[in-house]
């Protein structure tokens, strides 16, 4: 059955409905996040004890690096492109995606059991310096996800789109801003947000390492589609930008 054409006044009322979720769930995630990480993962309402614990803070902590890779994938954007009604769903897609990954932020900070056990409180000085640290390392992830395209990053490309009443355009391959310094700068700037914390718990040694490991590996996967989409461009790209970890020194010209 043939789905009928949405009036403009449907069209914008869903538009509009699936931004306001979008960037309230998006905020209300950050907001968790960072409150979350700053206190050494021990503000999440899980109540669990003992070993159930662990196995929901796992379960909680594998959720989201497998759900964001899932929808990525060919695959989980094909099924991204059903999760909207009346064939909206591949021009929202970007703000379904946005969306979910939002909740599974949401979800994982605010239903994480915390051990109660804390290995390293920092005081004094060391906690002004790491209070300075972790406020620069998010000033780094926005900046990065800024070079990368808000609209993306955001959710908010699909559902401007189905407001405008037409097609998504993406932002080009990033290569400014902080992606002329390392092809990842959304990851690492991540990675440094779980490391700039002065709070130490079990719990947060847990999300630090697995979710470093996610960021220093996940970001292959983007780079074999970037190779696809992108072709050569991306190749010279690759040559000229390290993966990672910046260079210390700049390339001479007749190396570049």
């Amino acid at each position: 059955m043939t789905e009928q054409p949405l009036s403009d006044r449907e069209r914008v009322a869903l538009a509009v409905t699936y931004g306001v979720v979008c960037h309230g769930v998006f905020a209300l995630a950050g907001l968790a996040m960072l409150i979350g990480l700053f206190t050494g993962m021990q503000s999440g309402f899980g109540t669990l004890t003992g070993l159930w614990a662990w196995v929901a803070n796992a379960a909680l902590l594998l959720q989201f690096p497998l759900g964001h890779s899932f929808f990525l994938s060919d695959r989980g954007r094909r099924v991204l492109t059903r999760l909207a009604p009346f064939g909206t769903g591949k021009t929202l897609a970007t703000t379904t995606y946005a969306t979910l990954a939002s909740l599974q932020l949401l979800l994982l900070f605010t239903m994480w059991s915390p051990s109660g056990v804390v290995l390293w409180v920092a005081e004094g000085a060391a906690l002004w310096l790491f209070c300075m640290a972790y406020a620069a390392s998010w000033v780094l992830l926005t900046k990065a996800s800024f070079d990368a395209g808000p609209t993306v990053q955001a959710g908010s490309l699909g559902w401007v789109a189905l407001l405008r009443n037409a097609p998504p355009v993406y932002p080009d391959m990033p290569e400014q801003g902080l992606f002329r310094i390392v092809r990842q700068p959304i990851y690492v700037s991540f990675a440094l947000v779980l490391w700039c914390v002065p709070v130490w718990t079990p719990d947060q040694l847990m999300i630090a390492i697995t979710y470093t490991a996610y960021c220093i590996a996940a970001p292959r996967l983007k780079e074999r589609r970037f190779s696809r989409y992108y072709g050569d461009r991306f190749h010279a790209y690759q040559a000229r930008v390290p993966y990672w970890l910046p260079r210390l020194t700049r390339r001479r010209a007749h190396d570049a």
